[in-house]
């Protein structure tokens, strides 16, 4: 632990190209570039399968078997299929971004379909006697619901993509996985802890920063938060 806690109060190590500071910034692109892509793959994917209750089978199958997938195994295998194609930086970035997007659309996938899906039935029958459309019925009625399942569909792939990230620089990538691959090749472990710690860090502040976002967004009735009334007067004699 003193290894770890000198090497992250050193400011040497916070500057430059190769710099803790610098390589945090790599890591959140790295991840907010995968978490976008998949979010915009497995958000309306997932709203499309809870509406209309088609292709349920592939968000089972689809999640159960992205877990046992080896994620290392699959970027080494990934840079030597698309690599040689593409030539340049993005024959490692591109790769990289694949196998990141693949680890985190389950999980958003999962949360839309679910969250649509338990919508209560007499909300959509009410909305349908009503006269809305299908499309209207999604929008206003079982997407606000879906929200706070969605939400953590979307929490649970960030924090498994932050995390994963670090797999980037053993492909010759930048990010925090660089403290760990030059702290484990020059024993440094203090090095490598201080990679540890700030990966667990990030992955908290993200999670932390989402969870902000889906209090602002998401309906009181719908997260459970309990909204306080004020006590009405008593009517006066």
């Amino acid at each position: 632990m003193n290894k770890i806690w000198a090497w992250l109060t050193d400011p040497a190590n916070w500057r430059g190209d190769d710099g803790a500071l610098a390589l945090i910034w790599q890591h959140l692109g790295y991840s907010a570039l995968a978490l976008l892509i998949a979010c915009l793959i497995g958000i309306p994917l997932g709203l499309f399968i809870g509406h209309t209750g088609r292709g349920r089978v592939l968000v089972v199958n689809l999640v159960n078997g992205m877990r046992s997938v080896p994620t290392l195994g699959l970027l080494y295998v990934a840079v030597l299929v698309v690599g040689p194609r593409i030539g340049g930086d993005n024959a490692f970035l591109v790769p990289a971004i694949f196998v990141l997007v693949l680890l985190a659309v389950p999980p958003v996938l999962a949360g839309a379909y679910s969250g649509v899906d338990s919508t209560p039935p007499g909300a959509r029958d009410a909305a349908k006697g009503m006269g809305m459309t299908p499309g209207q019925v999604l929008r206003q009625v079982e997407l606000p619901c879906a929200l706070p399942l969605l939400f953590s569909g979307i929490r649970s792939a960030a924090l498994q993509v932050v995390a994963t990230a670090t797999l980037a620089a053993f492909v010759s990538l930048g990010g925090l996985g660089r403290l760990l691959q030059f702290g484990q090749a020059n024993q440094d472990y203090g090095m490598m802890g201080a990679g540890a710690v700030l990966v667990g860090l990030l992955a908290l502040a993200v999670d932390g920063l989402f969870a902000l976002v889906q209090r602002s967004v998401v309906s009181p009735g719908l997260s459970g938060r309990r909204v306080r009334s004020r006590a009405l007067p008593e009517p006066q004699s």
